[in-house]
């Protein structure tokens, strides 16, 4: 059977992908009330937009690179599931195949698997209900280049072609704008802004992509599949004393694991915060009212929403992006203050110029490697 991802499921899959996909989609609340016409209007902006958004990242960041033939999709919360479904499935398939091996030589292997599967195509499906609903838009940077690229209602088609592609999530777009009460247009620039500096980010720095994927492979390597192991983890993390960890996924990671994601969890903070940077340094000169953008926007991720989003928030690492935005936007700010933009555009040269875990809390340390 065809999965709505682009490719096919069969036995030996650990997560049922088409269910997640029906779940997700099944459950997935609709988006704000606009007619066929605004529809189209909004599409034709965002991509308007992020064409013009291109231009102004290369220019403040001066990032010189060609001209990125990465695609840009403006989706449906639909078309946002199944592209992160297939992006997913890439960037994990080897983990899936390790746990697959080790179930098929158990008795009974096989039928846990069908089971298991669909057990966790269920839960998967449920989270992505869930995240459709609170993304703006994403560089998909592990974008298959067999997914179709006609993901939507909002999207008329084009070709998908590696190494990534830019997804902008129209209807929460509008949702945030019309929650906000802010001018639409300036928002859907702002918002283009964002995304469009990670686009920069991967295609002027040919490198980023290979090494973010060879740590995330290393760290899903790593993982520890032996069901008596991880119990005794959890079992030894929930009884001793001392501080406890903010979720599960901590209690069951090695010692290399928690070094690897520490590297990972710097570089996400640079990109992340530099995408703040960028959005509000370019913001003034395109974007007139991007003060009071930026003061909304900052309130209502202050504010946060209820109980229950918040607890799935917590559960789910997005207070942990939340934290990735902010202590990645000190370190730039700093860096660019001591250094300029020229300084600053080192940390792109190699992984080994990438600030540190520590280097993003004291961005002098950084800047005391690199020019000394």
């Amino acid at each position: 059977m065809t999965s709505a991802s682009g490719s096919s499921s069969n036995g030996t899959d650990m997560i049922d992908w088409d269910l997640a996909v029906a779940t997700a989609t099944r459950l997935v609340r609709p988006g704000p009330e606009v007619t066929r016409e605004e529809a189209r209007a909004v599409v034709a902006e965002l991509r308007t937009h992020a064409r013009e958004a291109e231009e102004h990242v290369r220019a403040y960041t001066r990032m010189g690179a060609p001209e990125s033939n990465t695609p840009v999709l403006v989706v449906d919360r639909p078309g946002w599931i199944k592209a992160n479904v297939a992006g997913f499935r890439t960037v994990i398939s080897p983990l899936t195949g390790k746990l697959a091996a080790r179930r098929a030589n158990l008795p009974g292997g096989a039928a846990m698997s069908a089971v298991g599967s669909k057990m966790t195509g269920v839960e998967l499906g449920l989270v992505l209900s869930f995240l459709s609903t609170k993304v703006l838009g994403q560089y998909e940077t592990f974008a298959p280049a067999d997914v179709p690229a006609d993901l939507s209602a909002f999207e008329d088609g084009r070709p998908a072609t590696p190494p990534g592609r830019l997804l902008l999530v129209a209807p929460n777009i509008v949702a945030v704008e019309r929650e906000l009460d802010v001018d639409p247009h300036d928002f859907r620039l702002w918002v283009c802004l964002h995304e469009e500096t990670h686009r920069t980010q991967f295609t002027a720095v040919p490198w980023l992509r290979d090494h973010i994927e060879g740590e995330i492979q290393a760290f899903l390597a790593e993982t520890e599949i032996d069901p008596g192991t991880l119990f005794e983890r959890l079992r030894e993390a929930l009884t001793e004393g001392g501080q406890k960890p903010e979720n599960l996924v901590e209690v069951v990671q090695t010692p290399t694991q928690r070094e690897i994601l520490g590297r990972l969890t710097a570089v996400m903070s640079l990109l992340e915060g530099h995408a703040d940077v960028v959005m509000d340094g370019v913001g003034p000169q395109v974007v007139p009212s991007v003060g009071e953008i930026r003061e909304k926007f900052q309130q209502r991720r202050a504010k946060g929403a209820s109980r229950m989003d918040q607890l799935l928030r917590r559960l789910l690492g997005m207070d942990a992006k939340l934290r990735q935005y902010q202590d990645g936007a000190v370190f730039v700010n700093a860096v660019l203050d001591a250094v300029g933009m020229e300084g600053f555009n080192k940390v792109w040269t190699s992984p080994n110029t990438l600030p540190t875990r520590e280097e993003i809390h004291n961005p002098a340390a950084w800047v005391a490697r690199m020019h000394r």
